[in-house]
């Protein structure tokens, strides 16, 4: 596995379960995997899970997809536009109800697109000194089952710690909890009903 081709890169990984997974790729050596695995092998870390060489099926190279960081308006409409098409529409969610308080001026706003069309986002703002709170995670329909969700949370994660926090919180809804756990959050709250949905606010430490 030649690191050159894979690091850094976003890529769209199959396993021999059929597994897939879409994120940044971080490869690693055999030397590595005996190290830290026991298992002398090569692999590829992505959103946190580890495929070694011999379990990965197909990988492609993603190169018409991007993670945005949106500070400008026309990149924050991306955020909005997945917003309104995957979750407002879908749900019957009112505009008034989907874009709240914490859609600020402080609020920040991470963006996949591919080929240059928005096709998932997030949100986060500060709870606290330490705590960031990531929320608004959406995928447009035909881009899920993908492991683009899990990407997106990834690389919110990712720009929280680099902002200076050390926890991130998560309120997700009831049916999305079995989600949270797989990537290390834990149920740190009750069940809350709100205006659209059954939420439980989860944690994880950075």
């Amino acid at each position: 596995m030649k690191s050159e081709m894979y690091d850094d890169r976003i890529i769209r990984l199959t396993d021999d379960s059929g597994n897939v997974f879409t994120g940044r790729a971080c490869t690693f050596s055999a030397e590595y995997g005996m190290h830290e695995y026991g298992r002398e092998e090569s692999g590829i870390q992505i959103n946190g899970y580890t495929v070694f060489e011999s379990e990965t099926d197909n990988i492609e190279i993603l190169s018409g997809m991007n993670v945005i960081r949106a500070e400008q308006t026309w990149q924050q409409a991306g955020a909005y536009y997945v917003r309104i098409q995957a979750m407002a529409r879908k749900h019957h969610i009112t505009l008034r109800q989907e874009f709240d308080e914490h859609d600020s001026p402080e609020t920040k706003y991470l963006v996949i697109t591919e080929n240059d069309f928005p096709i998932a986002t997030a949100r986060l703002f500060a709870l606290n000194d330490t705590d960031v709170m990531i929320g608004r995670v959406v995928v447009l329909p035909e881009y899920r089952h993908l492991g683009i969700g899990t990407m997106v949370v990834t690389e919110c994660e990712l720009w929280a710690e680099e902002l200076g926090f050390s926890r991130s919180v998560v309120e997700s809804r009831d049916n999305k909890v079995g989600f949270y756990d797989r990537l290390g959050y834990e149920v740190c709250g009750e069940a809350v009903q709100g205006d659209t949905f059954t939420c439980i606010r989860m944690r994880k430490e950075l």
